[in-house]
């Protein structure tokens, strides 16, 4: 042996505690960085020269001989953003992107995700988060690729059932006149009762219509509902024009009994004619309980409790939300929730091998 190498010797292990000292510098250099995932050096002695003459060995020191990736659970936290994600157990995201200069497709726990200019799910590094897109009825089939988020709509829905409950009043006096649709105003007038209701044509258009009811004997209802001429193929604004017309028929204990209807509603440069369903009740006759809808009891004054219809205007993306499926979803203006997409995990048999 040599000075030289006992002074090598020596020298190797501060090195090599030098490294170690490194990667534990790291570790609390890191000690905030979502997703990073400490190391610990692993030391091995070097190999031992041989004594001449069976006096055994004499090591060269030490180095390090890996640093090990510690790939455990971390702390999960709530940021309050809908879009940062955390991972609960093994995996990691896949993002795709150029990252210091090299395009590929790359794997992290960091879940600080937001939306570009473009609508992609991305990283704070602008790397594209990978997930499988959703088509227009919200269901899962796309391939794995770039999960497209904030360029999300939700197309209309023409309005095809109109749902009216309450009471209409059993000794509501009797209007002599006929009912007249001339113009809103004889409308009220020789009715008794009116109640508005919002109609969706198959653009998205909300057309404002009005049922009006009125009693024409015990027991017996005629209802009608207009809405301004100018909503309708052929019609005049400000005239009022006739979209649905039927009758109620009730018994002497205010349940609904029969009822008859008919509709011909035709939207100005929209789907005609758009057919349309008025419910105002479950009518004994058909086999229902009578009181599900409009009843005919004794009361003050008409009045309705409900009313509501099943179409929709378009809508844009208002937010997202994200379930522990990794489902997102979008909630649109219209009041309407859609699938949107799923974020896309990997797993590796080895993790704590992968570059870091």
């Amino acid at each position: 042996m040599s000075l030289m190498s006992s002074m090598y010797a020596g020298v190797s292990g501060m090195e090599a505690n030098a490294v170690d000292l490194t990667v534990i510098g790291d570790n609390i250099a890191n000690a905030n960085t979502i997703g990073f995932k400490a190391g610990r050096a692993a030391f091995e002695n070097a190999l031992a020269q041989n004594l001449i003459g069976g006096g055994g060995s004499v090591g060269w020191g030490a180095r390090v001989q890996a640093v090990q990736r510690l790939v455990t659970q971390g702390a999960l936290a709530n940021t309050g953003l809908a879009t940062d994600l955390a991972i609960n157990g093994n995996g990691f995201f896949v993002v795709r992107g150029q990252h210091n200069g090299v395009d590929g497709q790359y794997y992290t726990r960091a879940g600080q995700f937001t939306v570009d200019k473009s609508g992609d799910l991305v990283n704070l590094d602008g790397l594209a988060v990978q997930g499988f897109q959703a088509d227009t009825l919200g269901r899962i089939t796309g391939p794995l690729g770039n999960l497209q988020v904030g360029d999300a709509s939700s197309p209309p829905l023409a309005t095809q059932n109109i749902t009216l409950r309450g009471n209409l009043a059993a000794n509501a006096p009797l209007i002599v006149p006929a009912f007249d649709p001339t113009d809103m105003t004889t409308a009220a007038a020789t009715s008794n009762y009116s109640t508005p209701v919002t109609i969706y044509d198959s653009l998205g258009t909300a057309h404002q219509a009005t049922v009006f009811f009125r009693r024409t004997g015990a027991g017996t209802w005629e209802w009608h509902a207009l809405t301004d001429g100018a909503n309708v193929t052929g019609g005049t604004a400000g005239t009022p024009t006739e979209i649905g017309t039927g009758t109620l028929t009730y018994d002497t204990a205010g349940v609904l009994t029969a009822s008859t209807q008919a509709s011909t509603f035709d939207p100005l440069n929209a789907v005609n004619p758009q057919p349309l369903n008025f419910n105002f009740g479950d009518p004994t006759g058909a086999g229902g309980t009578g009181v599900g809808g409009l009843t005919g009891y004794d009361s003050p004054q008409s009045a309705a409790s409900f009313i509501g219809q099943d179409g929709y205007g378009a809508g844009e993306l208002a937010r997202v939300a994200i379930n522990e499926q990794g489902l997102v979803t979008g909630v649109f203006s219209n009041g309407q929730t859609r699938s949107l997409g799923q974020v896309a995990l990997a797993d590796f048999a080895a993790p704590d091998q992968l570059d870091r």
